[in-house]
């Protein structure tokens, strides 16, 4: 599944909308990366986006 472990965020459904308003069903998916994390004190691997990697780093979780 394309769901972020740490932020829990997802695929967005729209539609793309051409020049003659044509609208058709389109899915955003986030940039999801595999990452191990110690947590406490075992590695684990999680699926994080990007977002949640840069929100870790501010914290001082990730190097």
């Amino acid at each position: 599944m394309q769901i972020c472990d740490i932020t829990g965020k997802g695929k967005q459904y729209g539609n793309n909308v051409s020049f003659s308003q044509r609208h058709t069903k389109k899915v955003w998916k986030p940039n999801l990366q595999t990452k191990t994390i110690l947590i406490d004190g075992k590695k684990t691997k999680l699926r994080i986006s990007t977002q949640g990697i840069r929100t870790l780093k501010k914290q001082g979780i990730i190097t």
